[in-house]
């Protein structure tokens, strides 16, 4: 495998005790939220790895979104830059684009309701993501908080191939309000166009947000990458990399300020899908000897500060949640959290696309090494969704 992602998306409903751009395509719009959540999650933790799904983020909201009424739903539409009426027959239409079998890559999403046994859920709303997100649904008895966080996190551990073997913690489950789950969880595995050789990975230095230098394994190969500069409204210039993976619907981007004093805090708030929309067209053709680091990185992120911060914030509060069309009981967001995990390494198809010609050129080409902190994105080509996000501060 070269790069395999997992994540979980996590929401947990509870009940109110009685005391209490239009040119955008919806892949994009969704991400753009996600996105913004991911830039408020790596201001607080500058000099940590970061990981996190923007689709993942929207797509959980997405299917709240269809239970929601008066301000929560204005929020939600708001924040995700939907239409009123309501975006499902799009959002159905973006989920097979990004599982279908034609892409190369594997890309699995699925997403799944664990109301609690006896909970009054509106049958519309069932059916609505039944339809739109292929959503599962499970009653589970929580009175027993271990047994139903068991439960959740089976399912989460088979749909990331046994990669988030746990989502759920029995404490965050309170034995008498909990109402519902929403999980949502993606699981990507793509393989290099161009693949890594393995016996071209040495030990190289790699200097940290701290400015420390560390010894990491660097994979290496000499081959045609698209490559270019960008720059921010402020006038930071940085190099932006496109690494193709071998079905061409899927494509890694790495973008790494010019400057090697620059730190990459410096680039982030400019980053957007509008701005990653726009790096293709600054990109040209370069044969030259690329190196980046391989890495794993996992985090765990708790969205309820940054969906406040953004505007999104009834559906946290017990006396304001109002999710009519989903259940006549009223009913708030307790906890929404994601895990996610990235792992990075040389291998790609058996069938190469690099050639002898460029293995073996006899002019001596640049070399790009990524070894200071950088931003990667991974981003499904045809409809713009940015499926991970993430900063990586040591490989």
């Amino acid at each position: 495998m070269c790069v395999v992602l997992r994540v979980c998306v996590l929401l947990m409903v509870c009940c109110i005790s009685s005391v209490v751009s239009q040119s955008q395509s919806y892949g994009e719009r969704g991400s753009d939220l996600g996105l913004q959540v991911f830039l408020r999650v790596v201001q607080n933790k500058p000099q940590e790895n970061v990981v996190l799904s923007p689709h993942g983020v929207a797509s959980v909201l997405g299917m709240l979104l269809q239970g929601a009424h008066g301000d929560t739903r204005l929020q939600l539409l708001m924040g995700l830059k939907y239409k009123k009426t309501g975006p499902y027959k799009m959002l159905r239409k973006l989920h097979k684009s990004l599982t279908t079998k034609s892409n190369a890559d594997i890309v699995t999403i699925a997403n799944a309701l664990f109301p609690k046994d006896g909970f009054s859920i509106h049958e519309d709303f069932l059916t609505a993501n039944r339809e739109n997100f292929m959503c599962e649904s499970q009653n589970l008895d929580y009175s027993d908080p271990q047994k139903a966080a068991d439960a959740i996190n089976e399912w989460g551990k088979n749909k990331t191939k046994g990669h988030i073997p746990s989502l759920v913690q029995p404490d965050m489950l309170d034995p008498t309000l909990t109402r519902l789950v929403a999980v949502n969880s993606i699981y990507f595995k793509g393989l290099w166009k161009s693949r890594f050789q393995a016996q071209n990975t040495k030990l190289r230095s790699f200097t940290t947000a701290d400015g420390k230098s560390y010894k990491v394994p660097m994979m290496s190969q000499l081959s045609v990458f698209n490559i270019g500069q960008a720059s921010t409204p402020g006038g930071v210039k940085y190099t932006v990399i496109e690494l193709p993976y071998h079905g061409n619907s899927m494509s890694m981007f790495i973008a790494v300020p010019s400057e090697d004093t620059m730190p990459l805090s410096a680039i982030l708030p400019h980053i957007s899908t509008a701005t990653v929309q726009s790096w293709p067209k600054l990109l040209a053709q370069r044969r030259m000897r690329f190196l980046m680091p391989k890495f794993t990185a996992e985090a765990e992120v708790d969205l309820e500060a940054p969906l406040t911060a953004m505007g999104i914030k009834d559906l946290f509060n017990e006396a304001k949640a109002d999710f009519g069309h989903m259940s006549s009981d009223p009913i708030y967001v307790s906890k929404a959290l994601q895990k996610a995990k990235i792992e990075v390494n040389e291998d790609g198809t058996k069938a190469s696309a690099t050639t002898t010609a460029i293995l073996h050129a006899r002019s001596s080409p640049p070399w790009v090494s990524v070894d200071r902190p950088f931003l990667f994105l991974i981003r499904h080509n045809s409809t713009g969704t940015v499926l991970f996000a993430g900063q990586i501060n040591k490989p």
